[in-house]
């Protein structure tokens, strides 16, 4: 679950609402071990999603960088041939 969880950090244009509160919806279900939880805890589970969300908006929004941005088209470029790489194709 987790690879899925992206550098959201130092990016142009800078990481989005959708794309923070998708890595806090991916560590939670990582915590928790489940994919979608019980009704039993689903508040929890929200609750949490919510609270990781708030809390890594703050830390990109407090994260300094002597480093110009990354370009976004660059490192999904750079992705694809590390994939290719690794596994002998490409991953779309």
């Amino acid at each position: 679950m987790c690879r899925n969880i992206k550098t959201l950090a130092n990016f142009a244009p800078p990481a989005t609402d959708d794309e923070i509160r998708a890595s806090a919806l991916q560590f939670v279900r990582k915590l928790s071990g489940a994919t979608r939880p019980s009704q039993a805890n689903e508040a929890a589970f929200d609750r949490a999603v919510d609270e990781v969300t708030a809390a890594a908006r703050r830390l990109i929004d407090s994260l300094e960088s002597r480093g110009s941005p990354r370009d976004r088209d660059e490192e999904a470029r750079k992705a694809r041939e590390r994939s290719r790489r690794r596994f002998g194709e490409v991953q779309t």
